[in-house]
Protein backbone atom coordinates (compact mmCIF):
# COMPACT_ATOMS: atom_id res chain seq x y z
CA UNK A 1 0.00 0.00 0.00
CA UNK A 2 2.79 2.40 0.88
CA UNK A 3 4.47 1.85 -2.47
CA UNK A 4 1.23 2.42 -4.34
CA UNK A 5 0.48 5.63 -2.48
CA UNK A 6 4.03 6.88 -3.09
CA UNK A 7 3.69 6.03 -6.80
CA UNK A 8 0.63 8.18 -7.43
CA UNK A 9 1.99 11.04 -5.34
CA UNK A 10 5.34 11.34 -7.13
CA UNK A 11 3.63 11.01 -10.51
CA UNK A 12 1.35 13.82 -9.36
CA UNK A 13 4.36 16.07 -8.83
CA UNK A 14 4.87 15.72 -5.07
CA UNK A 15 8.12 14.93 -3.29
CA UNK A 16 7.73 11.87 -1.06
CA UNK A 17 9.96 10.74 1.77
CA UNK A 18 9.78 6.98 2.31
CA UNK A 19 10.42 5.58 5.76
CA UNK A 20 10.22 2.06 7.17
CA UNK A 21 11.73 0.63 10.34
CA UNK A 22 13.43 -1.86 8.02
CA UNK A 23 15.64 0.16 5.70
CA UNK A 24 15.74 -2.71 3.19
CA UNK A 25 12.01 -2.25 2.67
CA UNK A 26 12.58 1.35 1.57
CA UNK A 27 15.30 0.36 -0.90
CA UNK A 28 13.08 -2.43 -2.21
CA UNK A 29 10.19 0.02 -2.68
CA UNK A 30 12.34 2.44 -4.67
CA UNK A 31 13.65 -0.38 -6.88
CA UNK A 32 10.13 -1.70 -7.42
CA UNK A 33 8.78 1.72 -8.38
CA UNK A 34 11.69 2.27 -10.75
CA UNK A 35 10.71 -0.93 -12.58
CA UNK A 36 7.06 0.11 -12.66
CA UNK A 37 7.93 3.50 -14.17
CA UNK A 38 10.17 1.81 -16.77
CA UNK A 39 7.26 -0.43 -17.81
CA UNK A 40 4.95 2.59 -18.03
CA UNK A 41 7.47 4.26 -20.34
CA UNK A 42 7.71 1.12 -22.49
CA UNK A 43 3.94 1.01 -22.84
CA UNK A 44 3.77 4.69 -23.72
CA UNK A 45 1.78 5.58 -20.61
CA UNK A 46 4.27 8.24 -19.48
CA UNK A 47 7.25 10.04 -20.99
CA UNK A 48 10.77 8.97 -20.00
CA UNK A 49 11.45 12.45 -18.63
CA UNK A 50 8.35 12.23 -16.42
CA UNK A 51 9.47 8.85 -15.09
CA UNK A 52 12.94 10.17 -14.28
CA UNK A 53 11.45 13.19 -12.50
CA UNK A 54 9.08 10.96 -10.52
CA UNK A 55 11.94 8.73 -9.33
CA UNK A 56 13.90 11.83 -8.35
CA UNK A 57 11.01 12.85 -6.07
CA UNK A 58 11.32 9.59 -4.08
CA UNK A 59 13.48 10.47 -1.09
CA UNK A 60 14.45 7.54 1.19
CA UNK A 61 14.49 8.46 4.87
CA UNK A 62 16.81 6.67 7.28
CA UNK A 63 14.98 7.83 10.40
CA UNK A 64 11.61 9.20 11.49
CA UNK A 65 13.29 12.56 12.19
CA UNK A 66 13.93 13.01 8.47
CA UNK A 67 10.16 13.50 8.05
CA UNK A 68 10.35 16.80 9.94
CA UNK A 69 9.58 18.93 6.86
CA UNK A 70 6.62 16.81 5.71
CA UNK A 71 3.33 18.67 5.26
CA UNK A 72 1.34 15.42 5.26
CA UNK A 73 2.43 12.07 6.73
CA UNK A 74 0.52 8.98 5.53
CA UNK A 75 1.11 5.81 7.52
CA UNK A 76 0.46 2.34 6.11
CA UNK A 77 1.77 0.14 8.91
CA UNK A 78 0.26 -3.03 10.37
CA UNK A 79 -3.42 -2.91 11.44
CA UNK A 80 -2.81 -2.72 15.17
CA UNK A 81 -4.20 0.14 17.19
CA UNK A 82 -1.34 0.28 19.71
CA UNK A 83 1.32 0.46 16.98
CA UNK A 84 -0.48 3.21 15.08
CA UNK A 85 -1.05 5.21 18.28
CA UNK A 86 2.61 4.91 19.21
CA UNK A 87 3.74 5.96 15.73
CA UNK A 88 1.51 9.04 15.71
CA UNK A 89 2.72 10.11 19.16
CA UNK A 90 6.29 9.84 17.87
CA UNK A 91 5.44 11.79 14.72
CA UNK A 92 3.96 14.67 16.73
CA UNK A 93 7.39 15.24 18.26
CA UNK A 94 8.98 15.40 14.80
CA UNK A 95 6.70 17.24 12.36
CA UNK A 96 5.58 20.87 12.37
CA UNK A 97 2.52 21.98 14.32
CA UNK A 98 0.40 22.32 11.17
CA UNK A 99 1.38 19.02 9.54
CA UNK A 100 -1.44 16.56 8.81
CA UNK A 101 -1.21 13.01 10.13
CA UNK A 102 -3.19 10.59 7.96
CA UNK A 103 -3.81 6.89 8.57
CA UNK A 104 -4.47 4.40 5.80
CA UNK A 105 -6.31 2.11 8.22
CA UNK A 106 -9.11 0.05 6.71
CA UNK A 107 -10.71 -1.17 9.92
CA UNK A 108 -9.54 0.76 12.98
CA UNK A 109 -11.21 3.80 14.50
CA UNK A 110 -9.54 7.04 13.40
CA UNK A 111 -10.79 8.63 16.61
CA UNK A 112 -9.10 5.92 18.68
CA UNK A 113 -5.83 6.32 16.76
CA UNK A 114 -5.91 10.09 17.34
CA UNK A 115 -6.87 9.78 21.00
CA UNK A 116 -3.25 9.52 22.15
CA UNK A 117 -2.16 12.63 20.22
CA UNK A 118 -1.82 16.08 21.74
CA UNK A 119 -3.49 17.51 18.65
CA UNK A 120 -6.11 14.99 17.47
CA UNK A 121 -7.62 17.67 15.23
CA UNK A 122 -4.75 17.14 12.75
CA UNK A 123 -5.44 13.37 12.42
CA UNK A 124 -7.68 11.90 9.70
CA UNK A 125 -8.22 8.66 7.83
CA UNK A 126 -6.95 8.41 4.25
CA UNK A 127 -7.94 4.93 3.15
CA UNK A 128 -6.71 3.90 -0.29
CA UNK A 129 -7.57 0.62 -2.00
CA UNK A 130 -5.23 -1.95 -3.47
CA UNK A 131 -3.81 -1.66 -6.10
CA UNK A 132 -3.66 2.06 -5.38
CA UNK A 133 -2.84 3.30 -8.92
CA UNK A 134 -5.82 1.42 -10.40
CA UNK A 135 -8.43 1.80 -7.63
CA UNK A 136 -9.06 5.48 -8.09
CA UNK A 137 -10.97 6.20 -4.91
CA UNK A 138 -9.87 7.14 -1.40
CA UNK A 139 -11.96 7.42 1.75
CA UNK A 140 -11.29 10.58 3.74
CA UNK A 141 -12.34 9.84 7.30
CA UNK A 142 -13.09 12.57 9.80
CA UNK A 143 -12.54 11.44 13.39
CA UNK A 144 -14.53 12.94 16.25
CA UNK A 145 -11.96 15.75 16.66
CA UNK A 146 -10.67 16.10 13.08
CA UNK A 147 -10.61 19.71 11.90
CA UNK A 148 -12.72 20.35 8.75
CA UNK A 149 -9.72 21.97 7.03
CA UNK A 150 -7.74 18.73 7.36
CA UNK A 151 -10.36 16.70 5.52
CA UNK A 152 -10.64 19.43 2.87
CA UNK A 153 -6.89 19.41 2.27
CA UNK A 154 -6.83 15.64 1.87
CA UNK A 155 -9.74 15.79 -0.58
CA UNK A 156 -7.94 18.43 -2.65
CA UNK A 157 -4.80 16.31 -2.75
CA UNK A 158 -6.75 13.24 -3.86
CA UNK A 159 -8.38 15.17 -6.70
CA UNK A 160 -5.02 16.57 -7.80
CA UNK A 161 -3.53 13.05 -8.14
CA UNK A 162 -6.56 11.72 -10.03
CA UNK A 163 -8.48 9.94 -7.28
CA UNK A 164 -12.12 10.39 -6.27
CA UNK A 165 -12.22 11.49 -2.63
CA UNK A 166 -15.26 10.29 -0.68
CA UNK A 167 -15.82 11.73 2.79
CA UNK A 168 -17.13 9.66 5.69
CA UNK A 169 -17.57 10.02 9.41
CA UNK A 170 -15.55 7.67 11.57
CA UNK A 171 -17.61 4.48 11.84
CA UNK A 172 -16.92 0.72 11.58
CA UNK A 173 -15.88 -0.15 8.03
CA UNK A 174 -16.18 3.49 6.89
CA UNK A 175 -18.08 3.30 3.56
CA UNK A 176 -16.72 0.47 1.42
CA UNK A 177 -16.06 -2.22 4.04
CA UNK A 178 -19.40 -1.33 5.65
CA UNK A 179 -21.42 -1.44 2.42
CA UNK A 180 -19.59 -4.55 1.25
CA UNK A 181 -21.17 -6.71 3.96
CA UNK A 182 -24.24 -7.51 1.86
CA UNK A 183 -22.58 -9.42 -0.99
CA UNK A 184 -20.52 -12.03 0.84
CA UNK A 185 -22.36 -12.27 4.15
CA UNK A 186 -25.77 -12.88 2.58
CA UNK A 187 -24.30 -15.39 0.13
CA UNK A 188 -22.77 -17.29 3.05
CA UNK A 189 -26.18 -17.32 4.74
CA UNK A 190 -27.74 -18.80 1.59
CA UNK A 191 -25.04 -21.47 1.55
CA UNK A 192 -25.57 -22.17 5.25
CA UNK A 193 -29.30 -22.66 4.67
CA UNK A 194 -28.61 -25.22 1.95
CA UNK A 195 -30.49 -23.23 -0.69
CA UNK A 196 -27.93 -24.30 -3.32
CA UNK A 197 -24.20 -24.85 -3.74
CA UNK A 198 -21.20 -22.52 -3.98
CA UNK A 199 -20.83 -22.72 -7.76
CA UNK A 200 -24.51 -21.95 -8.36
CA UNK A 201 -24.58 -18.91 -6.08
CA UNK A 202 -21.49 -17.52 -7.82
CA UNK A 203 -22.93 -18.18 -11.27
CA UNK A 204 -26.29 -16.59 -10.44
CA UNK A 205 -24.72 -13.40 -9.11
CA UNK A 206 -22.29 -13.16 -12.05
CA UNK A 207 -24.80 -13.97 -14.78
CA UNK A 208 -28.34 -13.17 -13.65
CA UNK A 209 -27.79 -9.80 -11.99
CA UNK A 210 -27.56 -7.08 -14.65
CA UNK A 211 -27.63 -3.29 -14.33
CA UNK A 212 -27.25 -1.28 -17.54
CA UNK A 213 -25.73 -4.30 -19.23
CA UNK A 214 -23.14 -4.95 -16.50
CA UNK A 215 -23.03 -7.27 -13.51
CA UNK A 216 -20.71 -8.46 -10.77
CA UNK A 217 -17.29 -9.42 -12.16
CA UNK A 218 -16.79 -12.22 -9.62
CA UNK A 219 -19.16 -14.29 -7.54
CA UNK A 220 -18.93 -13.81 -3.75
CA UNK A 221 -17.03 -17.06 -3.11
CA UNK A 222 -14.62 -16.38 -5.96
CA UNK A 223 -14.04 -12.94 -4.45
CA UNK A 224 -13.46 -14.30 -0.93
CA UNK A 225 -10.95 -16.79 -2.35
CA UNK A 226 -9.18 -13.94 -4.12
CA UNK A 227 -8.96 -11.62 -1.10
CA UNK A 228 -8.40 -14.50 1.33
CA UNK A 229 -10.77 -15.76 4.02
CA UNK A 230 -8.04 -14.96 6.57
CA UNK A 231 -8.74 -11.32 5.68
CA UNK A 232 -12.48 -11.31 5.01
CA UNK A 233 -13.75 -13.47 7.89
CA UNK A 234 -12.12 -11.38 10.69
CA UNK A 235 -13.56 -8.26 9.02
CA UNK A 236 -17.05 -9.85 9.10
CA UNK A 237 -16.66 -10.61 12.79
CA UNK A 238 -15.20 -7.18 13.56
CA UNK A 239 -17.95 -5.23 11.77
CA UNK A 240 -20.62 -7.32 13.52
CA UNK A 241 -19.09 -6.68 16.95
CA UNK A 242 -18.44 -2.98 16.34
CA UNK A 243 -22.07 -2.47 15.40
CA UNK A 244 -23.15 -4.27 18.59
CA UNK A 245 -24.40 -7.46 16.90
CA UNK A 246 -26.45 -5.75 14.19
CA UNK A 247 -28.33 -8.67 12.50
CA UNK A 248 -27.53 -7.43 8.98
CA UNK A 249 -23.85 -8.19 9.59
CA UNK A 250 -24.18 -11.55 11.36
CA UNK A 251 -21.17 -13.71 10.34
CA UNK A 252 -21.46 -17.27 9.11
CA UNK A 253 -20.50 -20.51 10.83
CA UNK A 254 -19.62 -21.83 7.36
CA UNK A 255 -16.89 -19.19 7.05
CA UNK A 256 -15.75 -19.74 10.65
CA UNK A 257 -15.21 -23.46 10.05
CA UNK A 258 -13.28 -22.87 6.83
CA UNK A 259 -11.22 -20.17 8.50
CA UNK A 260 -10.33 -22.59 11.33
CA UNK A 261 -9.33 -25.20 8.74
CA UNK A 262 -6.98 -22.77 6.98
CA UNK A 263 -9.00 -22.84 3.74
CA UNK A 264 -8.15 -19.25 2.88
CA UNK A 265 -8.46 -19.39 -0.91
CA UNK A 266 -5.88 -18.88 -3.64
CA UNK A 267 -3.03 -18.24 -1.21
CA UNK A 268 -3.47 -21.74 0.31
CA UNK A 269 -4.48 -23.40 -2.99
CA UNK A 270 -7.84 -24.29 -1.47
CA UNK A 271 -10.76 -22.26 -0.26
CA UNK A 272 -14.31 -22.41 -1.54
CA UNK A 273 -12.62 -23.76 -4.69
CA UNK A 274 -9.37 -25.67 -5.33
CA UNK A 275 -6.49 -24.05 -7.21
CA UNK A 276 -3.55 -25.47 -9.14
CA UNK A 277 -0.78 -23.13 -10.30
CA UNK A 278 -2.98 -20.23 -9.26
CA UNK A 279 -5.89 -21.29 -11.49
CA UNK A 280 -9.28 -22.45 -10.29
CA UNK A 281 -9.91 -26.16 -10.79
CA UNK A 282 -13.27 -26.72 -12.43
CA UNK A 283 -15.81 -28.86 -10.65
CA UNK A 284 -16.12 -32.47 -11.76
CA UNK A 285 -19.76 -32.54 -10.71
CA UNK A 286 -21.76 -33.88 -13.68
CA UNK A 287 -24.63 -31.77 -14.95
CA UNK A 288 -28.04 -33.33 -14.63
CA UNK A 289 -29.26 -34.13 -18.16
CA UNK A 290 -32.25 -32.23 -19.46
CA UNK A 291 -35.36 -34.28 -20.19
CA UNK A 292 -36.55 -34.30 -23.79
CA UNK A 293 -40.20 -33.85 -22.87
CA UNK A 294 -41.57 -30.35 -22.42
CA UNK A 295 -44.42 -29.67 -20.00
CA UNK A 296 -47.83 -30.37 -21.50
CA UNK A 297 -49.21 -27.06 -20.35
CA UNK A 298 -48.05 -24.20 -18.16
CA UNK A 299 -50.41 -22.09 -16.09
CA UNK A 300 -48.92 -18.74 -15.03
CA UNK A 301 -50.13 -17.26 -11.77
CA UNK A 302 -51.47 -13.68 -11.82
CA UNK A 303 -49.01 -10.90 -10.99
CA UNK A 304 -46.95 -8.05 -12.39
CA UNK A 305 -44.88 -10.38 -14.61
CA UNK A 306 -47.83 -12.46 -15.86
CA UNK A 307 -47.96 -11.23 -19.46
CA UNK A 308 -44.19 -11.39 -19.92
CA UNK A 309 -44.04 -14.92 -18.49
CA UNK A 310 -46.87 -16.13 -20.74
CA UNK A 311 -45.10 -14.65 -23.77
CA UNK A 312 -41.77 -16.20 -22.71
CA UNK A 313 -43.25 -19.65 -22.15
CA UNK A 314 -44.96 -19.58 -25.54
CA UNK A 315 -41.78 -18.32 -27.28
CA UNK A 316 -39.93 -21.27 -25.71
CA UNK A 317 -42.46 -23.70 -27.16
CA UNK A 318 -44.86 -24.31 -24.28
CA UNK A 319 -48.64 -24.33 -24.42
CA UNK A 320 -50.06 -21.95 -21.83
CA UNK A 321 -53.22 -22.62 -19.87
CA UNK A 322 -55.32 -19.44 -19.98
CA UNK A 323 -58.01 -20.58 -17.54
CA UNK A 324 -58.63 -18.71 -14.28
CA UNK A 325 -57.35 -21.73 -12.35
CA UNK A 326 -54.73 -24.30 -13.41
CA UNK A 327 -56.01 -27.39 -15.15
CA UNK A 328 -55.28 -30.86 -13.81
CA UNK A 329 -52.52 -31.46 -16.38
CA UNK A 330 -50.87 -28.01 -16.14
CA UNK A 331 -47.66 -27.17 -14.37
CA UNK A 332 -47.97 -24.06 -12.21
CA UNK A 333 -45.52 -21.17 -12.64
CA UNK A 334 -45.24 -18.68 -9.77
CA UNK A 335 -43.28 -15.42 -9.57
CA UNK A 336 -42.89 -14.42 -5.90
CA UNK A 337 -41.08 -11.26 -4.83
CA UNK A 338 -39.45 -11.88 -1.45
CA UNK A 339 -41.76 -14.78 -0.57
CA UNK A 340 -40.72 -18.41 -0.73
CA UNK A 341 -42.25 -20.94 -3.12
CA UNK A 342 -44.24 -22.61 -0.34
CA UNK A 343 -46.01 -19.35 0.48
CA UNK A 344 -46.65 -18.56 -3.20
CA UNK A 345 -48.03 -22.08 -3.72
CA UNK A 346 -50.81 -21.68 -1.14
CA UNK A 347 -54.13 -22.70 -2.70
CA UNK A 348 -52.47 -24.66 -5.51
CA UNK A 349 -51.25 -28.22 -5.93
CA UNK A 350 -47.70 -27.80 -4.62
CA UNK A 351 -46.47 -30.93 -6.39
CA UNK A 352 -46.84 -29.06 -9.71
CA UNK A 353 -45.54 -25.65 -8.56
CA UNK A 354 -42.29 -24.02 -9.67
CA UNK A 355 -41.29 -20.42 -8.95
CA UNK A 356 -39.17 -18.21 -11.20
CA UNK A 357 -37.14 -15.11 -10.27
CA UNK A 358 -38.31 -12.13 -12.34
CA UNK A 359 -36.33 -9.36 -10.62
CA UNK A 360 -33.83 -9.26 -13.51
CA UNK A 361 -34.40 -9.94 -17.25
CA UNK A 362 -35.91 -13.38 -17.84
CA UNK A 363 -37.74 -12.99 -21.17
CA UNK A 364 -37.05 -15.02 -24.32
CA UNK A 365 -33.40 -14.64 -25.46
CA UNK A 366 -32.86 -11.73 -23.04
CA UNK A 367 -30.72 -13.35 -20.34
CA UNK A 368 -27.78 -15.65 -19.64
CA UNK A 369 -29.24 -17.25 -16.54
CA UNK A 370 -32.74 -18.02 -15.30
CA UNK A 371 -33.39 -19.14 -11.74
CA UNK A 372 -36.20 -21.46 -10.70
CA UNK A 373 -37.18 -22.62 -7.22
CA UNK A 374 -39.21 -25.60 -6.10
CA UNK A 375 -41.26 -26.25 -3.00
CA UNK A 376 -40.43 -29.16 -0.72
CA UNK A 377 -43.41 -30.98 -2.29
CA UNK A 378 -42.66 -30.27 -5.98
CA UNK A 379 -42.32 -33.44 -8.02
CA UNK A 380 -38.85 -33.82 -9.52
CA UNK A 381 -40.37 -34.50 -12.94
CA UNK A 382 -42.17 -31.15 -12.82
CA UNK A 383 -38.95 -29.30 -11.88
CA UNK A 384 -37.02 -31.10 -14.64
CA UNK A 385 -39.64 -30.28 -17.24
CA UNK A 386 -39.60 -26.58 -16.36
CA UNK A 387 -35.80 -26.56 -16.36
CA UNK A 388 -35.85 -28.03 -19.85
CA UNK A 389 -38.38 -25.44 -21.03
CA UNK A 390 -36.47 -22.42 -19.75
CA UNK A 391 -33.20 -23.75 -21.22
CA UNK A 392 -34.52 -23.90 -24.78
CA UNK A 393 -33.09 -20.53 -25.87
CA UNK A 394 -29.62 -21.32 -24.54
CA UNK A 395 -30.06 -19.75 -21.11
CA UNK A 396 -28.45 -21.47 -18.16
CA UNK A 397 -31.09 -22.59 -15.65
CA UNK A 398 -30.58 -23.22 -11.94
CA UNK A 399 -33.17 -24.84 -9.69
CA UNK A 400 -32.99 -23.85 -6.02
CA UNK A 401 -34.39 -25.35 -2.88
CA UNK A 402 -37.06 -23.16 -1.33
CA UNK A 403 -35.91 -19.77 -0.06
CA UNK A 404 -37.57 -16.45 0.66
CA UNK A 405 -36.18 -14.23 -2.08
CA UNK A 406 -34.27 -16.72 -4.26
CA UNK A 407 -30.53 -15.79 -4.43
CA UNK A 408 -30.31 -12.56 -6.43
CA UNK A 409 -33.32 -10.97 -4.70
CA UNK A 410 -31.83 -11.56 -1.25
CA UNK A 411 -28.27 -10.50 -2.01
CA UNK A 412 -29.11 -7.39 -4.02
CA UNK A 413 -31.80 -6.32 -1.55
CA UNK A 414 -29.26 -6.59 1.28
CA UNK A 415 -26.70 -4.53 -0.66
CA UNK A 416 -29.31 -1.81 -1.20
CA UNK A 417 -30.54 -1.97 2.41
CA UNK A 418 -27.06 -1.51 3.89
CA UNK A 419 -26.19 1.31 1.48
CA UNK A 420 -29.39 3.14 2.43
CA UNK A 421 -28.67 2.57 6.13
CA UNK A 422 -25.27 4.26 5.71
CA UNK A 423 -27.05 7.24 4.14
CA UNK A 424 -29.70 7.27 6.89
CA UNK A 425 -26.98 7.35 9.56
CA UNK A 426 -25.39 10.32 7.75
CA UNK A 427 -22.05 8.55 7.61
CA UNK A 428 -21.63 9.83 4.05
CA UNK A 429 -23.63 11.42 1.25
CA UNK A 430 -25.54 9.33 -1.28
CA UNK A 431 -23.13 10.34 -4.06
CA UNK A 432 -20.08 9.40 -2.00
CA UNK A 433 -21.59 6.07 -0.93
CA UNK A 434 -22.44 5.11 -4.51
CA UNK A 435 -19.09 6.20 -5.96
CA UNK A 436 -17.05 4.60 -3.17
CA UNK A 437 -18.73 1.21 -3.62
CA UNK A 438 -18.86 1.32 -7.42
CA UNK A 439 -15.15 2.13 -7.71
CA UNK A 440 -13.84 0.44 -4.56
CA UNK A 441 -15.70 -2.86 -5.02
CA UNK A 442 -16.20 -2.84 -8.79
CA UNK A 443 -20.00 -3.11 -8.58
CA UNK A 444 -21.95 -2.23 -11.74
CA UNK A 445 -23.76 0.53 -9.78
CA UNK A 446 -23.52 1.97 -6.32
CA UNK A 447 -25.89 0.33 -3.81
CA UNK A 448 -28.42 3.15 -3.66
CA UNK A 449 -28.49 3.55 -7.44
CA UNK A 450 -29.07 -0.22 -7.64
CA UNK A 451 -32.19 0.34 -5.58
CA UNK A 452 -33.40 3.06 -7.91
CA UNK A 453 -32.77 0.84 -10.95
CA UNK A 454 -35.15 -1.71 -9.40
CA UNK A 455 -37.55 0.88 -7.95
CA UNK A 456 -37.89 2.06 -4.35
CA UNK A 457 -41.35 0.53 -3.92
CA UNK A 458 -40.21 -2.84 -5.29
CA UNK A 459 -37.16 -2.91 -3.00
CA UNK A 460 -39.30 -1.98 0.00
CA UNK A 461 -41.83 -4.73 -0.83
CA UNK A 462 -39.07 -7.26 -1.46
CA UNK A 463 -37.40 -6.64 1.90
CA UNK A 464 -40.71 -6.49 3.77
CA UNK A 465 -41.77 -9.83 2.29
CA UNK A 466 -38.47 -11.56 3.12
CA UNK A 467 -38.68 -10.10 6.64
CA UNK A 468 -42.27 -11.31 7.07
CA UNK A 469 -41.43 -14.74 5.66
CA UNK A 470 -38.32 -15.35 7.78
CA UNK A 471 -38.88 -13.22 10.88
CA UNK A 472 -35.19 -12.29 10.70
CA UNK A 473 -34.59 -8.58 11.49
CA UNK A 474 -31.61 -8.49 9.09
CA UNK A 475 -34.17 -8.09 6.26
CA UNK A 476 -36.16 -5.22 7.71
CA UNK A 477 -36.51 -2.32 5.25
CA UNK A 478 -34.55 0.68 6.45
CA UNK A 479 -36.38 3.90 7.27
CA UNK A 480 -34.63 5.52 4.31
CA UNK A 481 -36.19 2.99 1.93
CA UNK A 482 -39.64 3.02 3.55
CA UNK A 483 -40.02 6.80 3.44
CA UNK A 484 -38.90 7.16 -0.17
CA UNK A 485 -41.14 4.30 -1.25
CA UNK A 486 -44.09 5.99 0.49
CA UNK A 487 -43.31 9.32 -1.19
CA UNK A 488 -42.61 7.61 -4.54
CA UNK A 489 -39.27 9.40 -4.90
CA UNK A 490 -35.84 7.95 -5.78
CA UNK A 491 -33.73 6.33 -3.09
CA UNK A 492 -30.92 8.65 -4.19
CA UNK A 493 -32.92 11.65 -2.97
CA UNK A 494 -30.67 13.34 -0.41
CA UNK A 495 -32.49 15.14 2.41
Amino acid sequence: MGRGIAQILVLGGHSVRLFDVQNDAVQSAVASLRKIFDRLVEKGRIEKTAAEQAIARLLPAASLEELADAEIVIEAVIERLDIKQSLFKSLEAVVSSDAILATNTSSLSVTAIASQCEHPERVAGYHFFNPVPLMKVVEVIAGARTAPAVASTLCELATQIGHRAVVADDSPGFIVNHAGRGFGTESLKLLGEGVTDIETIDAILREQVVFNGAGFKLGPFELMDLTGLDVSHPVMESIHEQFYQEPRFRPSTVAAQRYAAGLFGRKTSEGFYRYEDGKKVSSDKPLKPLPSDLPTKVWVAPGAAHAALVSTCESLGAVTDSADQPGQDSLILLAPLGHDAASAAQGFDATRCIAIDTLFPFEFKSCKHRVLMKTAATHEAAADAMRALFSRDGSRVSVLRDSAGFVAQRVVAMIVAIGCEIAQQRIATVADIDDAVRIGLGYPLGPISMGDALGAEKVNTLLANIHANTGDPRYRPSIWIQRRAQLQIPLTTQD
